[in-house]
């Protein structure tokens, strides 16, 4: 997929991950339209990117992802303005074994309900363009973090939930792909912050650390690279991409028949 003209929607894009993916999608000759609950930091980076790149390229919305109605209200104004949705990358996302149930509400029903939202204007059967969606799991959605039980029920359920979505769509013709980006620990405020936000796994915190020497960390630019393979090599589909500081390998798994 050429991303010239593309019209992309990144969940939780104002930091992080989600401005790294922005850029790269920038780069590459998207419009973003960039959702996140933080007001502040989601008109500064407009700014910032209205500036390097034109304020016909983006738009902010504030949008609370656990806000059906602030989604379709974001979902509609996007397609007003770009005429479509081409991409959307679903990335909010929190980790906070202390709120285990608003953990489960971001990262999984959220992601669900963007998804199943989005899909009303990119399906082919409803008159959309199709195109590619990418949801950011993590390598605890294929490995289990010790510390973060419930993070990393929600990444497992994310992988899954992909992974269907993907077989659904080509059954039903969509077309839409589905992929899963899983990278390792990424040097973001979500990272920094973990030995806070174990709850009663506190007592894990140094064997977290351990996980974290093991295998090392990686940049928010390293994982958008990664992001942009998943977006725009339209072999990829079903995928669950594994991304660590020393090179990306895909899951393998089992064919059901």
């Amino acid at each position: 997929m050429a991303l010239i003209g593309k019209v992309a929607v990144v969940t939780g894009a104002a930091m992080g991950l989600g401005n790294a993916m922005t850029r790269i999608l920038l780069q590459n000759g998207a419009k973003v339209v960039l959702l996140d609950v933080n007001n502040t930091a989601g008109e500064s980076f407009q700014e910032a990117l209205h500036k390097e790149y034109g304020s016909e390229k983006t738009f902010f919305f504030k949008c609370d992802v656990e806000s059906e109605e602030q989604i379709k209200a974001a979902l509609k104004k996007t397609t007003e303005a770009f005429g479509g949705i081409d991409i959307l990358c679903n990335n909010a996302g929190i980790l906070n074994e202390g709120e285990w149930e608003k953990t489960v509400s971001i990262n999984m029903v959220a992601l669900f309900r963007v998804t199943y939202l989005a899909l009303e204007y990119m399906n082919k059967l409803n008159g959309g363009r199709g195109g590619v969606i990418v949801n950011t799991a993590s390598m605890a959605g294929l490995i289990p973090l010790l510390s973060c039980p419930v993070y990393t029920a929600t990444k497992h359920g994310v992988v899954g939930f992909t992974r269907a979505m993907s077989l659904a769509s080509k059954a039903s013709g969509y077309g839409i792909r589905f992929n899963a980006l899983c990278p390792g620990f990424v040097q973001t405020d979500l990272f920094i912050n973990i030995p806070k936000r174990l709850g009663q796994f506190s007592n894990l915190a140094d064997e977290t650390l351990k996980l974290v020497d093991k295998f090392k960390v990686l940049t928010v630019t390293q994982v958008a690279e990664s992001f942009l393979e998943l977006v725009t090599d339209e072999t990829k589909d079903g995928e669950a991409l594994i991304v660590l500081p020393d090179g990306t390998s895909y899951m393998e798994f089992p064919v059901l028949c």
